[in-house]
């Protein structure tokens, strides 16, 4: 048995306690061995002067869009996906996928993520750089209909079973899949009826987009006579290991529907507020007893993946969208940060505790912004940035010490990923 020890520093627990104590972990399992004090490893990990976390989770993301960032913004949602996004994105290659899920997960392991979930394209290139980094994550290939013709829509739904099958347990356990339908409005109903009982049968969750913006909502009422949620729900897609994308315009029926089946929310605060699609109501949806989890979407509509700026936005926004200064405090927002986006997502991680998955990030806390240490719960979700993570692990392997990524060429992947981008903006343009 090979081991690790995280020493010297301050430990936050799964009870949301910090206290003082080692971290010894099984590198060869990947599991927490202990927490406790004067823990020796075969490797050391120096955490003098920080704050050893869960490894944040990412509850719902498109990483590869990393090659969009600041490509087009300061539009509403259907604006920006028909005239900029959709365009660009009918350019990609399996290649610009692969470097745009590189620069993806090199920002994702500098800024303490260690799993996310992510639905998009090209997804067993995907898989092949998850596995290549050492991250943890749910992949799905993101299914559409509408713009194709039937032979077409089923095809592209046949690709999102396919690809569900294929990865499914990569990178020794690391990689699950799910069968990522877009939205509920750009997949025609006659496909959820064909394709949903058929992922059932191979075992993995759905993931979809779900009352993103008004304009989500209208059409499905207008049409159907029902809301959304009430919708998926009679097309087989809300059951309780199932998660939804944003859930910004919910109203009560559907805050009890999701609370019923057990079916989760990935929140993404700055995206919905960039895109001014609305504020989700966290604080209701809590307290009906919905999990709620973390998601940054896609580095286009963000602009980044540091979940540490997501936790921020979710607090700030939950209170607004509440009119309540103590809706969503600190203390929800780092479950959501860690076991609440693992459990939204189905992975056992999220927890530093003995026997859970080490996965872990190390804050340094020599900062002027986390002066002085009055609560470093509140510092973890108000105060603290992406640069203050020091050390990221992942299934017991370090990825990121002090600062400098071993899994992931920095350099010669933001040069590629330059190149990726300019060529594939050229040619979107022309």
């Amino acid at each position: 048995m090979t081991t690790l020890s995280i020493t010297g520093g301050q430990v936050l627990t799964s009870d949301l306690r910090v206290e003082r104590a080692d971290v010894l972990v099984d590198q060869d399992t990947g599991e927490i061995l202990e927490v406790g004090e004067d823990l020796a490893g075969d490797d050391v990990l120096d955490a003098s002067n920080s704050l050893v976390t869960p490894g944040f989770v990412n509850g719902h993301s498109h990483v590869a869009m990393s090659l969009l960032r600041g490509y087009a913004d300061d539009k509403p949602l259907e604006a920006w996906l028909r005239e900029d996004i959709w365009p660009a994105e009918g350019e990609l290659t399996a290649e610009d996928v692969r470097v745009g899920t590189e620069l993806g997960a090199l920002e994702l392991i500098k800024s303490g993520t260690t799993a996310f979930a992510d639905m998009y394209f090209f997804v067993p290139t995907m898989a092949e750089v998850v596995e290549e980094a050492g991250l943890r994550a749910r992949l799905g290939h993101g299914v559409i209909s509408v713009g194709k013709d039937e032979q077409a829509a089923r095809e592209d739904a046949r690709e999102g079973l396919a690809v569900a099958e294929e990865i499914d347990g990569m990178a020794d356990g690391r990689i699950s899949a799910a069968f990522m339908p877009h939205s509920l409005t750009t997949v025609a109903g006659q496909y959820f009826e064909e394709f949903v009982p058929e992922a059932r049968d191979l075992g993995v969750p759905l993931h979809f987009h779900a009352n993103e913006t008004r304009g989500e909502v209208t059409p499905i009422v207008e049409e159907h006579g029902v809301r959304p949620l009430a919708y998926a729900a009679e097309h087989g897609l809300l059951e309780s290991e199932d998660f939804i994308a944003h859930g910004v315009h919910v109203d009560e029926s559907e805050i009890g529907l999701l609370a019923e089946s057990g079916a989760s929310v990935i929140h993404c605060p700055a995206s919905n507020m960039k895109l001014a699609s609305g504020m989700a109501p966290v604080e209701r949806l809590r307290e009906a007893g919905v999990t709620v989890g973390l998601g940054t979407d896609g580095p286009a509509s963000n602009n980044d993946l540091s979940m540490l700026d997501e936790a921020r936005d979710a607090a700030m926004i939950g209170k607004l969208a509440a009119d309540d200064a103590s809706a969503v405090p600190a203390e929800a927002v780092v479950e959501m940060l860690t076991s609440d986006s693992a459990a939204a997502i189905g992975l056992e991680t999220g927890r530093l505790e003995e026997g859970a998955p080490a996965d872990l990030a190390v804050i340094d806390l020599e900062k002027p912004h986390l002066t002085p240490p009055h609560d470093l719960v509140s510092h973890l979700v108000y105060a603290a940035a992406a640069a203050d993570v020091r050390h990221t692990v992942c299934d017991g392997q370090v990825l990121m010490r002090d600062r400098e990524v071993l899994t992931v060429d920095e350099t010669a992947v933001r040069e590629r990923a330059t190149e990726h981008a300019e060529a594939l903006i050229a040619r979107a343009d022309s």
